[in-house]
């Protein structure tokens, strides 16, 4: 589609005429990367103390310089989420081997099993808010209205199984649940029965959170979910250069629909084609043009491949 029907002599005069909107763009990651570093701090912050011996646990994480390292680690998991396929694959277990060096293995797991939790409950929230806010503000038709039933449904699904993952937890569930994957029986069954223990106080901590520090557990929720909402100003600033009276709320149902597709395309490295095709169908849904829709996904990719590279270049 992006050979065939985009004008290129548009697209790169959109990119030229961006000039400081794509600074902006770029700028306003770096704020959001602070709110992602603060809901996975306060989570962090809240857990108890593990018995297990840390290395180095005179360093912990307290002060400026550690919260300046930890979203260093936040910028660099994210990066390696983007670059490989899986989604979670490359990210995560980056972010805990870095942090297990301070607050020890099971902390360190559960913070990032928690803050992960917390990253893609607070998706299914806004995805659920922006289809309220679509019919609030743009028209329905009956195909649409049957699309946004379903959506709905999936995303109070959704929230229902990971309120019941809070309370409980879910690294001991997950391991039962491979244990039933042909390939996995028998890594699984070895993997429980010598990690038990260890299985066991990472849902302790994961569960401690919901039962035990509900206000924290909010906090961090609320600060995931207005990341969504701040991230929607990106599309903004870039449709802004060709559509000067576009508005703040469609911004948000074009991020809501682009990261709804994209998502479901997890699997893909850089979500490639998948975050392409969202933004085109979700602008020209809405009215938008389809170079409008094209252009918008090429600055954001542009300011991913530049986060992504910051990210990796970091981590060393």
């Amino acid at each position: 589609i992006m050979v065939t029907q985009l004008d290129f002599a548009e697209a790169w005069g959109g990119i030229c005429h961006a000039g400081y909107w794509f600074a902006a763009v770029v700028a306003l990651w770096a704020f959001l990367y602070v709110l992602n570093t603060l809901s996975w701090w306060i989570i962090i912050r809240s857990q108890k103390e593990t018995a297990t011996p840390v290395p180095d646990k005179s360093k912990g994480l307290r002060g400026a310089m550690e919260f300046f390292w930890l979203y260093r680690v936040t910028i660099s998991g994210f990066a390696l989420n983007y670059a490989t396929p899986g989604g979670l694959m490359g990210g995560e277990p980056y972010r805990i081997m870095s942090l297990k060096r301070k607050i020890g293995v099971e902390r360190a797991s559960s913070s990032v099993i928690l803050y992960v939790m917390t990253h893609i409950f607070s998706h299914f929230w806004f995805w659920l808010l922006s289809i309220l806010l679509f019919v609030v503000v743009r028209k329905v038709t009956m195909p649409t209205c049957i699309m946004l039933i379903v959506t709905a449904v999936v995303c109070l699904a959704a929230i229902w199984f990971f309120l019941r993952g809070y309370k409980r937890g879910l690294a001991v569930s997950a391991m039962r649940i491979a244990g039933h994957i042909p390939f996995l029986k028998r890594w699984a069954g070895k993997f429980v029965s010598s990690n038990s223990e260890r299985l066991a106080e990472i849902d302790k901590q994961i569960a401690s959170l919901h039962n035990q520090n509900r206000l924290t557990f909010l906090l961090a929720v609320c600060l995931e979910l207005l990341c969504r909402f701040f991230s929607a100003f990106e599309i903004m600033f870039v449709l802004l250069v060709i559509v000067p009276d576009i508005s703040y709320w469609d911004c948000v149902i074009i991020l809501a629909f682009t990261s709804l597709f994209a998502n479901i395309l997890f699997f893909m490295p850089l979500q490639l084609g998948g975050r392409e095709g969202g933004f085109l169908m979700s602008a020209t849904g809405l009215g938008l043009t389809a170079s409008a829709g094209v252009l918008v996904a090429l600055i954001v990719r542009l300011r991913e491949l530049i986060w992504t590279g910051i990210g990796l270049f970091v981590i060393k």
